[in-house]
C-alpha cells in the first residue's frame, strides 16, 4: 500500500483534546517531526481534522 510522509508544523498548545489525541494517534509528538504512515482512508481522515498543524510532504 502507498505511504505518506506527515510533518507537524505548528503546536498542538491550545489545540481541543481531541485534536491533540489525533496528532497522538498519527504519532507525531513534536513540531518538525516527519512521520510516514499508509494511505488509508482513516488516515487521510485525521490529517484533514489535523489540517492546520501538519502538512503532508510528497
Amino acid at each position: 500500500m502507498a505511504k505518506i510522509k506527515i510533518k507537524q508544523i505548528k503546536s498542538q498548545i491550545g489545540a481541543p483534546k481531541d485534536q491533540k489525541e489525533t496528532l497522538r494517534a498519527l504519532g507525531l509528538r513534536k513540531i518538525s517531526q516527519v512521520i510516514e504512515v499508509e494511505d488509508t482512508p482513516s488516515c487521510r481522515g485525521m490529517i484533514r481534522k489535523v489540517h492546520h498543524l501538519v502538512s503532508v510532504i510528497d
